[in-house]
């Protein structure tokens, strides 16, 4: 301590003025006076006076200003990195004292210890001894939690966390019953894994041996949601620990796990392929010990990892939607549990994180736990990542870390427990980060020795948590040994009687003759499955009568008062209103506005979303309109009437693979809605291949989970080069089998409005992939009249209007608006098929070469592919005339290739390929060469 004094009377215009300014801002001043005009004026209250406070400090022992503001520093310190100085590995002894932490580093030494020191809003200030603040701090940030949650840039938010665990040393005090509910569920979890490494030897289960204090954690959470107004959980989580949670959690019972298990077990699916046991779904309404009940639903899951994290987002979306959540979205909440290396590794991650705080995505907040093996496969942190944590991308959106000690359970439980309560309180994304290990290898059958030998060697001769829990809980005197005994064999007893079970009901099935078996009763036992009637190409009536056509069009047109709008819009709506009056023509832009708002009218909600959606890519939707002076938003779409259903439209982050999944989830669990999801230009579906080839085509297959999600993903080749041309049709196609999705390549307004609402109109729901269209949005051609709108549905096929009655009476036009010429009857001497816009270049090109010969099949949807109805028409026009596909895409892509066996079975021939030569890159980059090909292409279609 130095010799200084504070002043008394001799300086009281400096007391004044130091005065003053702390009551104006308390941090303007130096901490020493900050710390006295504190304490002094909670002992005079009101009646301290710049006066009274100089009588007051004389002979107030003096405080080194330098030390005091290097203690707030310290504080600050321990707040911000604490957590280096943690023991969170379970496998390692505590880390050294942190550099960053010592007195040193702060210019106080161990003399300093005994002296007290102003702790400004650390325990809600006053003065306390060094020595008891250093071990405070200790006991609060480096215990076997350690908290990140200095880069918060809200002060609330950081105060919040600061009063939750500061004033307890984020300590646990779970009672007995609390202690022993989570032994239990630690016996349970690793009994569990140890009965399926004895019973079934060498059997992949992924399993959760090291990580067995997870079970713990999630029971902890599901018993802690009622108290705070939790129903639901949606959660999501890749296949290690996946059985132990449907078995200790979901309460799955054993012997359906364990019959899964036999070599001999067959899914005995009516339908679809069925997946391995730690991908399956499950959903379960569990009661807690409070009597209250919490749903829990476990989404499905390949080996892809992260990538469930937004579907179980916009499942959990679509979840308080129905639970009338909409607004506080605190009943249903998201619980994602990731693994360590996944986490830092893949990007799905970042987007979903990044999309947490989006109006059009936001579910109130996720709680995060990461059972963190401290290796991924055989690769280590340290050739896994560049961050320290894996957990390091939370703090793009300002989240929470507990980073805790998997070892202490207690520790796990109070950090998960926190988590759940910071969620509901700010509706904010949050982590626990589980240090654990991975007891055996990646799966039960590799061997981690091969590259981890020392690591394996620590974790072989390290005891299990329920071990180390059980020692504390006794030495404590919670219980005695015979107690965790005897919660063993409960346990144990449980599952072998469940396994005698399951070897029973094994041995009943291989008896039982094949002609009485019911797979029916059994397929998809035990998981989430959902069944639907089967696909059928059975006509849909999606007309509508044109008063709803009109009433439709004038909410499209009609504009608030005083809403300044953009002229070009203006004109796009008067256009719309002037095609109403006239019965067309009509664009598509139109056509699907149509479809939607019809679809609202009659009680279906719709959302759309994706990168620029509001407009639309190519300015043809204008779903939200924009004053110009202002930016007040309208949405024509949402004031068709009072009693109208939601239109919900966002433009989304800069995302395939997020945005996608989250749809995926959404319509998943809301069926009722039409959900759609449009690219920005069809080629950007590859950033969202894993979303498309692991759930949207085979969900239904897999695990019987049917979703109706519309992708729009615009497709055709007007010479803008290769990224911009195709959205890649042959992939969708290569993917199609048993029904699973719907691959349509509509040519007109009508038939995109007959798409859309035959997609809700069914009893069945599939995945609509639609070409949707570029240059088409504006072509003169490719438009319809009013009356197409009021009748009929949505044709698979269409026959060339220029020929629909050629037996009967002079042919029709080369062009659909004109007649072919023609003195006789003789059936086409060529038949083109095509799909998509190539049809408006063959028209043309025939019209203007007067070719009048040639038949030109549009094929609509091509799968399902209606083969009956395009049998039809080959019979209709003979089987003499020479068969052409044709196609804009190079002959290695489009659906050459799928659809030319398909047409010599149905046509008794094979037909010849007109369009660009195989290619590596789906187009070219030059509009002259565009132009060249192009002119070849439709030259071949007629002449070869």
């Amino acid at each position: 301590m130095n010799s200084l004094s504070f002043p008394t009377r001799a300086n009281a215009d400096l007391i004044e003025a130091a005065y003053r300014g702390w009551l104006d801002d308390p941090d303007s001043v130096d901490p020493a006076w900050r710390a006295f005009f504190q304490g002094f004026m909670l002992g005079n209250g009101a009646s301290a006076t710049p006066a009274s406070i100089g009588a007051a400090l004389a002979g107030a022992p003096a405080i080194d200003s330098l030390k005091q503001s290097q203690v707030h520093s310290l504080i600050y310190h321990y707040r911000s990195i604490g957590h280096l100085q943690a023991h969170l590995d379970p496998l390692s002894p505590p880390p050294g004292p942190a550099p960053r932490l010592s007195l040193a580093e702060f210019g106080l030494t161990a003399a300093d210890l005994d002296e007290s020191f102003d702790i400004g809003h650390y325990l809600d200030g006053g003065r306390m001894r060094l020595r008891d603040l250093i071990a405070a701090l200790q006991k609060t940030y480096c215990g076997t939690i350690g908290v990140e949650y200095i880069h918060i840039q809200d002060t609330e938010v950081r105060r919040w966390i600061q009063s939750a665990i500061e004033p307890n040393h984020f300590q646990p005090a779970f009672n007995k019953a609390e202690k022993t509910r989570i032994l239990r569920r630690l016996h349970k979890a690793e009994l569990f894994e140890k009965f399926l490494h004895t019973k079934y030897v060498g059997q992949k289960r992924f399993s959760l041996e090291g990580g067995e204090t997870f079970i713990a954690a999630l029971d902890a959470i599901i018993e802690r949601c009622p108290s705070l107004g939790v129903e639901e959980i949606v959660m999501g989580m890749a296949h290690r620990g996946r059985l132990s949670v449907l078995a200790n959690i979901l309460r799955k019972p054993f012997d359906v796990l364990f019959e899964q298990f036999s070599e001999n077990y067959l899914p005995n699916t009516v339908a679809g392929d069925g997946d391995v046991k730690y991908h399956l779904g499950f959903g379960a309404i569990l009661k807690t010990s409070s009597g209250a009940q919490v749903e829990v639903r476990l989404a499905a899951n390949p080996s892809h990892l992260e990538i469930v994290n937004p579907g179980v987002e916009g499942k959990t979306r679509a979840r308080q939607r129905i639970r009338g959540d909409t607004e506080a979205r605190g009943k249903v909440i998201p619980l994602l549990v990731h693994g360590d290396a996944a986490l830092a590794g893949q990007g799905i991650g970042a987007e979903t994180l990044q999309f947490s705080q989006l109006p059009g995505y936001r579910t109130g907040g996720t709680v995060h736990i990461v059972i963190n093996n401290q290796i991924g496969f055989t690769t280590m942190p340290d050739d896994a990542r560049s961050t320290r944590y894996c957990t390091d991308l939370a703090k793009m959106v300002d989240a929470p870390v507990f980073h805790v000690n998997g070892d202490d359970p207690e520790a796990v439980c109070l950090a998960a427990l926190l988590a759940l309560e910071f969620r509901q309180t700010f509706h904010r994304d949050v982590f626990v980060d589980m240090y654990c290990y991975r007891r055996h290898g990646h799966n039960e059958s590799d061997e981690p020795a091969f590259t981890q030998p020392t690591l394996y060697r620590r974790i072989a001769s390290h005891p299990h948590v329920s071990e180390i829990y059980t020692k504390q809980l006794i030495a404590e005197g919670t219980l005695t040994a015979a107690d965790s005994a005897a919660i063993q064999a409960e346990y144990t007893a449980a599952m072998d009687a469940a396994f005698a079970k399951a070897k029973a009901a094994e041995a009943a099935a291989a008896a039982r003759p094949p002609e009485e078996y019911d797979p029916a009763t059994r397929r998809f036992r035990g998981s989430n499955a959902v069944f639907q009637p089967p696909y059928k190409h059975t006509p849909v009536a999606t007309g509508v009568p044109r008063e709803l056509i009109e009433k439709v069009t004038r909410a499209l047109t009609t504009i608030p008062d005083g809403f300044s709008i953009n002229s070009k819009i203006k004109r796009l709506l008067d256009n719309r209103a002037k095609a109403l009056a006239a019965d067309g023509p009509v664009d598509w832009g139109y056509g699907e506005a149509l479809a939607l708002g019809t679809l609202l009218a009659e009680g279906t909600p719709v959302r759309l979303s994706g990168q620029d959606c509001e407009r639309g890519t190519f300015s043809h939707r204008h779903a939200v309109l924009y004053d110009q002076g202002t930016r007040a938003r309208h949405i024509p779409l949402q004031n068709l009437s009072p009693d109208q259903e939601r239109f919900c439209v966002y433009n989304s982050l800069l995302s395939e693979a997020a945005v996608l999944m989250f749809e995926y989830g959404y319509s998943m669990d809301y069926p009722k809605m039409l959900c759609i999801w449009e690219a920005q230009f069809g080629d950007f579906a590859n950033g969202a291949q894993v979303a498309i080839d692991q759930f949207i085509v085979s969900s239904e297959s897999k695990w019987q989970r049917s979703t109706g999600l519309v992708l729009l993903l615009p497709h055709g080749y007007e010479g803008q080069g290769p990224e911009h041309s195709s959205a890649r049709l042959e992939r969708f196609l290569q993917a199609c089998a048993e029904n699973n999705i719907q691959v349509a390549n509509p040519t007109t307004p009508a038939q995109i409005f007959h798409l859309l609402r035959r997609q809700m109109k069914r009893d069945f729901r599939k995945p609509l992939i639609v070409m949707s269209p570029k240059s088409l949005l504006r072509h003169p051609a490719a438009v319809s009249r009013i009356q197409d709108f009021n009748t009929g549905g949505f044709q698979e096929i269409l026959d060339d209007p220029a020929w629909a009655d050629w037996q009967s009476c002079p042919l029709p036009g080369a062009s659909p608006e004109e007649k072919i010429e023609t003195t006789s009857h003789r059936p086409p001497g060529r038949i083109i098929l095509c799909s998509g816009k190539v049809y408006y270049d063959l028209c043309d090109y025939r019209a203007r070469n007067k070719i009048t010969d040639t038949v030109i099949l549009r094929i609509e949807q091509l799968y399902p592919l209606h083969r009956n109805r395009i049998a039809e028409l080959a019979d209709t026009y003979g089987h003499g005339g020479h068969l052409v596909w044709c196609q804009e895409e190079p002959q290695n892509m489009g659906a050459w290739t799928w659809i030319a066996p398909q047409l010599e079975e149905i046509f008794g021939r094979k037909a010849t390929y007109a369009g660009r030569k195989p290619g590596a890159s789906p187009a070219v980059g030059a509009l002259a060469l565009h132009k060249r090909e192009l002119t070849m292409l439709l030259r071949d279609a007629f002449n070869l």
